[in-house]
């Protein structure tokens, strides 16, 4: 079956004025739908071939692009139009589960912020910083991948697009204020409910 574009669940301009409207459209219905392409095409020639040697050429494409596709379905839930332009849920961590995970292990919400900000802004290129719940230590981590790598080691419960597509258009090269920014419109019931569900044994 083949792979599709997932519909976003807010309007373009739903983010405004943290993250704008020409950046929405060109990220979702040009970059992902590429990414979505590539790989389909990319399997379609995997079934196709008949040789290891075939596969393995294989491997890079359905890496990088199944990796685009699988980042990107989750980055669009874990946006919300924001509480503080009276629009949405965005930016709002409530009292709950996952606000005691972070207290617990950061101190405050504003620590928090302050290391994922920091260890993301610190990337190398392209890439993702991630709020990971660990399988073995059963608590949150700031975590990082590259390009498009999707995150395997945890269970993904924030994840931020550091690539400058996602980006550049509004905040030019000051990667600072792009993720300031965007804790004004994190989905944090959609986080919490990722949460929970790597608690209980939830995979990717």
């Amino acid at each position: 079956m083949a792979n599709v574009l997932p519909d976003l669940p807010y309007a373009y301009d739903g983010l405004e004025p943290f993250i704008s409207k020409q950046i929405m459209e060109l990220h979702h219905k040009k970059h992902h739908q590429t990414y979505v392409n590539a790989l389909n095409a990319a399997e379609q020639a995997y079934a196709k071939a008949s040789t290891p040697k075939e596969r393995i050429a294989l491997q890079a494409a359905l890496k990088f692009n199944g990796g685009g596709h699988i980042n990107h379905s989750l980055f669009w839930k874990n946006l919300a139009p924001s509480a503080s332009e009276g629009k949405g849920s965005g930016g709002q961590l409530r009292d709950g589960p996952l606000k005691e995970a972070i207290t617990k292990t950061w101190g405050s919400l504003d620590a928090f912020k302050k290391e994922f900000n920091a260890t993301t802004a610190s990337i190398q290129g392209s890439g993702w910083g991630w709020v990971g719940y660990n399988p073995q230590t059963k608590v949150l981590e700031i975590v990082t991948t590259a390009n498009q790598d999707p995150l395997l080691t945890h269970v993904p419960v924030i994840g931020v697009d550091i690539w400058e597509h996602a980006f550049y258009l509004q905040y030019l090269n000051v990667k600072a204020d792009y993720l300031n920014a965007i804790w004004n419109v994190i989905n944090f019931d959609e986080a919490e409910k990722r949460f929970l569900e790597a608690q209980s044994g939830a995979k990717l």
